[in-house]
Parts: C-alpha cells; sequence; structure tokens
C-alpha cells in the first residue's frame, strides 16, 4: 500500500485561506467527506477536538497533523491542504502552519493503514520535502511529489535491511544508540520523534536504533544484544513502556515533543556519557520529562493498568457464573442457588475462581504501574486483603472493604515501594541486588498487611452501624427504604454497603411476612441494574468508553440478568467519581419503583432464573428497565469523553 492510496486528489485543497485553527480543521473534514471516509463528520470532529485538547498536532516546522481514531470513519484516509500565509495552529515551535494533513483512522478495523501513515509522517522530517508540497501547484503536483519522495524512502528502506544482513563492523570510536519512541496514538509523534533522532544522528556521524511503539505495534523491536550494546538509551514517550529491559543503562527519559525539536540536545547528551544509569526497581532515572505530567494524570494512567489487567477476569468468570445459574436447578435448594447440581458447580467454581483474581490483579497492577515490577506482590497482597477483609481481630468475623479497598491497595502498596527505595537509598552499595528480590517485597507486604488491617476493621464497624440504621428505617417509608436498598447494592458492589443491604435483606426474609419479601425484592433489582446500566452505556454513548471497554460491554447484560453486579466494576474502578453516582442513582430508583408496585421475592438471589417466583414480575420488569435507562442517562451526562 501507498500513501496515495490514502491520499486521494479530490482529498487536496492547495492555497486555501482559512482564517483560524477551526476553519482548517473544517475544510479537511468537508474534503474527508467528499471522498468518502466519514459515515459521521460532525462525530469526527469531536474525536479531532478531543486529541486537539490532549496537545496540539502541530508539530512545528509549519505542519500539523491533526488526527483521530472514531467508529464514524468509514475508511482509513488521509486529506491535504496548504495554507501558504500560515495560521496559527498552537504549534509546539510557537510558528504558523501552512501544511496539513488530517488522518482518520477508524477505531475496529484492522491496521493495515498505519504503516503507510508512519512512513508519511517520517517523510515530513525532511523540511526540503515539505516546502515542496507548500509551493505545489495542483494536486498532481503535489501528488507526484509524495510519489517520488516515499520511492526514495522505499529505496534507502530496502538499502539499510541489505546492509543490516550482513553489517560491516563499526569502528570502535562510533557511539551507539537505541531509543523508544511512543504516544498515546501511536499515529503521528511516534513516528515523527523517531525519525528525528535517527536523521540527527546520522548529521552527527552516531550509530542510533529506535524502536517505534505504534498503534499498530512495536517496529524495529530492540533485541537483548542492541540494547546491551548501547552506550545509552533514549526513551522519547508520552504513555507508559515496559522499562525492565534497560535496567542497568545509561538512559534518558523525555517526551516525543523533545525529541521532535530537540533531537542534537538529546543525542549529545547520550553520547557524552553524563547521563543517569536506570535501576527497574521502581526508580526513575532522572528524566528530562518537558511534558511535565499532572498527578491526576500519572493517576489515572496507573488506575488503567489496573482496569485493563482485570477486565478479563471479570468477563471470564462472569460469564461461567451466568452458564453455572442457567444449568442449575433453583427448586433443589434457594440458598445454594448455581452450585445444586455437580456441572453447575463445576462452572460456578471455575468463575469463582476467576472472580477471585479479580482484586488482587487490580491492586496489583496499579501498584505495579507506580513502582515497576517490586510494587506487583506488594498490591497483589493488599487486594487479596481487600476481598477477603482479613483484620487484626475483628468482631463478628472479618469483612471485606472490595473493591473500593484493592483501590486504596494498589495505590498506598506502589508508594509504599516507592517510600522503601527512598529510604534504601543510604544502604550499602553491596546490597543493591537483594532490595528488588528481599527488601521491597518483605516489607512492603508486611506495612501493606499493617494498612489493610487498619482498613478492613472501619469498614466492619460501618458495616454494623449501617445495619442498624437499617433496621430503623424499616418501620418508616417503605419506598425511601427501597431507593436507599437499592442504591446500597450500586455503591461499592461488593463491599461493605453492598454487604450489609443483603444482610439485611436475608433477615427481612426470615421474618416470612410481605414487607420482608418486598425488601428483597427491592435489593436484587438494584443489583441487577449496574452491568446492564453499563451495557446500554457503551452502546448508546460509545465517545464516552474506551474501545476495550465497548467490546466487553455488551457482556454486562448477561451479568446483569444474572445478578452478577462485578460486571460493573471495571467501569466504576476506572472512572468511580462518575460512574458510581450514575450507578447508584438507577439502582434507588428500581429499588423505590420495585417498593411502590409491591413486588416481592421469597428467594435470597436475585436475576432473570428466580423470576418465577417474583410477585408482580411484569412491574419488577418496568423498575428493572426504568433504573437501567436512568442510570445509563446519567453515564452519558456525567462521564468525559474516553481518552483511548
Amino acid at each position: 500500500m501507498k500513501i496515495t492510496d490514502l491520499l486521494k486528489k479530490e482529498g487536496i485543497a492547495l492555497n486555501v485561506g482559512a482564517a483560524d485553527q477551526e476553519a482548517a480543521i473544517d475544510k479537511l473534514i468537508e474534503l474527508h467527506t467528499k471522498v468518502g471516509n466519514l459515515s459521521d463528520a460532525g462525530e469526527f470532529k469531536k474525536a479531532i477536538l478531543a486529541r486537539e485538547a490532549k496537545g496540539s498536532t502541530a508539530i512545528g516546522m509549519g505542519i500539523a497533523v491533526p488526527h483521530g481514531k472514531s467508529a464514524a470513519v468509514a475508511k482509513a484516509g488521509v486529506t491535504a491542504m496548504t495554507i501558504p500565509s500560515g495560521i496559527d495552529y498552537k504549534s509546539l515551535d510557537g510558528n504558523p502552519s501552512n501544511l496539513f494533513f488530517m488522518i482518520a483512522a477508524p477505531d475496529t478495523a484492522a491496521d493495515t493503514h498505519l504503516e503507510v501513515l508512519s512512513k508519511l509522517m517520517t517523510l515530513l522530517m525532511d523540511q526540503n520535502f515539505a516546502k515542496k508540497l507548500v509551493d505545489a501547484k495542483t494536486p498532481d503536483e503535489f501528488l507526484g511529489i509524495i510519489d517520488e519522495k516515499e520511492a526514495e524512502k522505499d529505496k534507502e528502506e530496502a538499502a539499510k535491511k541489505a546492509a543490516s544482513a550482513a553489517p560491516a563492523p563499526a569502528p570502535a570510536t562510533v557511539k551507539k544508540l537505541v531509543g523508544v519512541t511512543a504516544c498515546p496514538t501511536g499515529i503521528a509523534h511516534t513516528f515523527m520523534a523517531a525519525e528525528a533522532l535517527e536523521l540527527k544522528a546520522k548529521e552527527l556521524g552516531y550509530e542510533i536504533k529506535v524502536e517505534k511503539d505504534g498503534s499498530g505495534g512495536a517496529k524495529d523491536v530492540l533485541t537483548s544484544a542492541e540494547i546491551a550494546a548501547a552506550d545509552a538509551v533514549i526513551v522519547a514517550c508520552d504513555k507508559n513502556i515496559e522499562m525492565g529491559r534497560f535496567d542497568g543503562k545509561k538512559v534518558i527519559i523525555t517526551s516525543t515533543k523533545e525529541a521532535i525539536h530537540a533531537p542534537e540536545g538529546l543525542i549529545n547528551k547520550a553520547v557524552s556519557g553524563e547521563v543517569n544509569v536506570y535501576h527497574h526497581t521502581g526508580a526513575v532515572a532522572k528524566a528530562d520529562d518537558s511534558s511535565k505530567e499532572s498527578a491526576g494524570r500519572k493517576a489515572y494512567k496507573h488506575l488503567m493498568n489496573g482496569v485493563s489487567h482485570m477486565l478479563p477476569f471479570v468477563i471470564g468468570g462472569g460469564i461461567l457464573i451466568a452458564i453455572a445459574f442457567l444449568l442449575d436447578d433453583y427448586s433443589i435448594d434457594p440458598s445454594n442457588f448455581g452450585s445444586n447440581t455437580p456441572v453447575a458447580a463445576w462452572f460456578k467454581s471455575i468463575g469463582g475462581a476467576a472472580f477471585g483474581f479479580m482484586l488482587p490483579i487490580l491492586a496489583g497492577f496499579i501498584a505495579q504501574s507506580i513502582a515497576d515490577r517490586p510494587g506487583l506482590a506488594v498490591g497483589f497482597v493488599g487486594g487479596y486483603l481487600a476481598s477477603t477483609g482479613a483484620t487484626f481481630a475483628a468482631p463478628g468475623g472479618d469483612v471485606p472493604s472490595a473493591f473500593l479497598g484493592a483501590l486504596v491497595a494498589g495505590f498506598v502498596g506502589g508508594y509504599i515501594v516507592l517510600g522503601l527505595r527512598k529510604v534504601c537509598e543510604v544502604l550499602p552499595p553491596a546490597l543493591e541486588g537483594i532490595k528488588p528480590v528481599l527488601i521491597y517485597p518483605l516489607i512492603g507486604t508486611l506495612l501493606i498487611g499493617l494498612v489493610m488491617c487498619l482498613i478492613n476493621p472501619v469498614v466492619g464497624a460501618l458495616n454494623a452501624w449501617i445495619s442498624g440504621v437499617l433496621t430503623g428505617m424499616s418501620s418508616g417509608s417503605i419506598i425511601a427504604l427501597g431507593a436507599l436498598l437499592g442504591a446500597m447494592m450500586a455503591t461499592d458492589m461488593g463491599g461493605p454497603l453492598n454487604k450489609a443491604a443483603y444482610a439485611f435483606g436475608l433477615a427481612s426474609l426470615a421474618n416470612q411476612n410481605e414487607t420482608g419479601y418486598m425488601i428483597m425484592a427491592a435489593i436484587m433489582v438494584g443489583g441487577m441494574v449496574p452491568p446492564i446500566a453499563i451495557a446500554l452505556a457503551t452502546i448508546i454513548f460509545k465517545k464516552k468508553f474506551t474501545a476495550a471497554e465497548r467490546k466487553s460491554g455488551p457482556v454486562n447484560f448477561i451479568m446483569g440478568l444474572s445478578f452478577i453486579t462485578e460486571g460493573a466494576i471495571p467501569y466504576a474502578a476506572a472512572d468511580p467519581l462518575h460512574v458510581i453516582p450514575s450507578l447508584l442513582v438507577g439502582s434507588g430508583v428500581a429499588g423505590a419503583l420495585s417498593m411502590a408496585f409491591k413486588c416481592t421475592l421469597m428467594a435470597p438471589h436475585g436475576g432473570i432464573f428466580v423470576f418465577p417466583v417474583v410477585g408482580n414480575v411484569a412491574m419488577y420488569l418496568v423498575a428493572l428497565l426504568i433504573g437501567s435507562v436512568v442510570g445509563c442517562a446519567l453515564l452519558g451526562i456525567l462521564k468525559k469523553d474516553a481518552q483511548e
């Protein structure tokens, strides 16, 4: 595939008179629409503006490359435009932009176009090439300049591959460097930063190989031998990458912006030898980080690292448990539903095992993102203690703090390890090797155990207090009680509030009266709403969720209808401040309506499998539907657009 397969003559506009950034964006989108690349121009513009909000795509040197991935893209394509007089596009170097390429990438299709786009990005680093494009008089001339340059680049790449097949030994005086470039979308800045480093190294007479961590996967991946032979490493990345392979090497950590605009300074510093040695124990070498990432953004990246690793456990375990309910016989023993028959029990045990790892995985990988590998064990143990509720001595038994406790464990565990590293700086160099394998995991695990054993008794006391409050409310407004119980089921999904509501429901069932059965019905419908609301929202409000979240979203229909509230946990963990209030209100509405409709449930379980024993089942379904729609609508209102 060639660049001109993505860039058509009809998608090129020369000598345009756009007055500002928005006018330029509108014109480029208009060209995409003209050549048939878009199914919804308005939605695609939102993706473009969302990317610009993260940082200007005007890379300097008069070039701007706005780009976006969106479901509104019917087919991958590029449009181009020149504004010879230039406009202010908030360029990184402060200069006007006069050459524009807009990349439209689908968010579901194969990434076969990315190699072509990466080639275009590297070509643009040649300022003579860019000037020829600005001076082009016709679209045909514009395309001809690109074809000529692309052919030249292909010959260079072929020659480079031939040379690498039988490399001549480099003079001992030649400095050897390696690098990695990566940006959040992996489309433009990744390849431009790599090309800038490669061109400048060649000009200065140094060897360099740069790994490009693009959207379609890593290109030119560094081998262990190449890393070992390198005098220094330049990591120019705007997202987290695997750093363990650079342990013991001299590493410069910077941004793609710095690599694009100041490659000579980075390379000169790398070959000077005055670079900090990177130790992969949660430490971070002194970083030339010009991006100055905010604390909130760092916390979000740590959080998403845990959520992305947890998601497969939730989906796999949840579906297996749903199958267990489907295959079981509820009438044998309602209190043991899901495990009454051998086949059902087998499926539930496997699904339960996957669910058992869910919270330790969440906490472990949050801690790992903060403190690298030593943080994994500490966070994992903290997540396990959050799921089991271990304490020093909790009256009435241990009480789990569930996923909210696991979130705390992940962040606390990671920063415990970072603190230990700081403290251990005073130890003699001879002990350097035992820090990551003995000191950090041993002391870190002990400390996170102490932290969680302090948190869980507080949770137990909160649980007992809530039970007392609920008992006092049972003689008052039944609708208000239903709203509260439903909301509690969605607040922490397996945590103290959820468990307190369920325990209150079991106690109410023991009374064997209509009020007790109504209470259990309200609790169960409240527990079904969160996954269903999430599933609806991933379909209706697609831009609020990442591609991975949208793909796994429909599975939550199954989990919600099977009363597996935990299906909503990854979404709540990823954005608790917006997701939990939305689900809380939706479940509260369902619980209140269930009470208002006088729906009853005599079984200590929820889901469609117990609907045969639900009193007033038609209105129970209405309560479930309304609560789910309310939760979905609030997600659409409160959640911000997702950052892939």
